[in-house]
């Protein structure tokens, strides 16, 4: 399949970033963060999850998924919800560390991205692709046919798939009062909204199309925004190849990684209202300790950060 990207709408608004300060972390790659009672929460590459002060002087490790978490949230009863790419959507104790696995990886879950959660325990969350692991993510984009889902997990168990057809489905958010979710099509430069309730209960819209760079994962703020990791603006040697042959599609992927297309090194968040789509908050610049935001979380007015590639979690204040 030959797909010609959306014209990018807009561009970064570069050097909008505001003072950042970068704590670093034991473990390699951030690529998402809760903030929660006061404490940071991100996973990391080698499967533990971790706790830290906002100052980064303390930090513990609270739990080993054996796999490779990725997005993290606060679940009702206390515990953390965790979305693991090599095990699935897990269910995980603050103080022992234990593990419930609620979704387990296999061919109904390949790769377990992101979540957003429900007061009542429901679960929003990601299928990125049935055909590469996380490792792969960047074959998925090149191949680009569609096979990410955005599924939900009800209290009872039942799992039902909401989206299909998605390109690399990747960051999910709940609407405050939990009437849509959105959520991200990296692979299609595209945010798109589901309909929880009233008389367009399942109807779904395109939110964000369009969009400059790669969206990651989403978050909704204390603000009642919608805020959007943005890990790197558009490459254009990636919408190149997108539009040639699948067999030379194929050989690009299977260049050297020292030829491979490469994501560009910026720090980029946007915050957009729910209601229309329109961009409220862009930052963006670059830092040289820093790039590659994948986590994204607004809290009381400061905004927190986390990346697939560094070893360090991120914050700023909005001026």
């Amino acid at each position: 399949m030959v797909w010609r990207p959306a014209k990018a709408v807009g561009r970064p608004a570069k050097n909008t970033l505001p003072p950042l300060t970068v704590v670093q972390v034991n473990g390699r790659g951030t690529e998402d963060v809760l903030v929660d009672h006061g404490n940071v929460f991100t996973g990391v590459e080698d499967g533990r999850i971790l706790r830290l002060t906002r100052d980064g002087r303390r930090l513990d490790t609270i739990a080993d998924t054996g796999g490779r978490p990725l997005g993290i949230e606060a679940y009702p009863d206390g515990r953390l919800l965790v979305c693991d790419a090599a095990r699935g959507l897990l269910l995980v104790e603050r103080v022992s560390g234990d593990i419930e696995v609620l979704v387990e990886r296999g061919e109904d879950l390949r790769v377990c991205n992101n979540a957003a959660v429900a007061a009542d325990g429901t679960v929003y969350f990601t299928d990125s692709t049935n055909r590469f692991d996380l490792e792969h993510w960047k074959a998925d984009l090149l191949e680009h046919r569609g096979t990410g889902r955005l599924l939900r997990r009800d209290p009872d168990g039942t799992v039902e798939t909401l989206v299909g057809g998605l390109h690399f489905a990747n960051g999910v958010a709940l609407a405050a009062d939990e009437s849509y979710v959105v959520v991200a099509q990296t692979g299609a430069y595209q945010l798109d909204k589901v309909e929880l309730t009233g008389d367009r209960q399942g109807e779904v819209d395109v939110f964000a199309a369009g969009l400059p760079g790669f969206p990651d994962n989403l978050a909704t703020g204390s603000d009642g925004l919608i805020w959007i990791a943005m890990a790197s603006p558009r490459i254009v040697a990636l919408d190149i190849s997108s539009r040639l042959h699948p067999a030379l599609r194929k050989a690009v992927w299977a260049l050297p990684e020292a030829l491979q297309v490469k994501e560009k090194r910026i720090v980029w968040v946007r915050a957009v209202d729910g209601a229309t789509g329109r961009v409220v908050h862009d930052f963006c610049g670059t830092r040289p300790d820093f790039h590659m935001v994948t986590g994204v979380r607004e809290v009381a007015g400061t905004v927190y950060l986390g990346s697939l590639d560094e070893r360090a979690i991120a914050h700023f204040e909005i001026p």
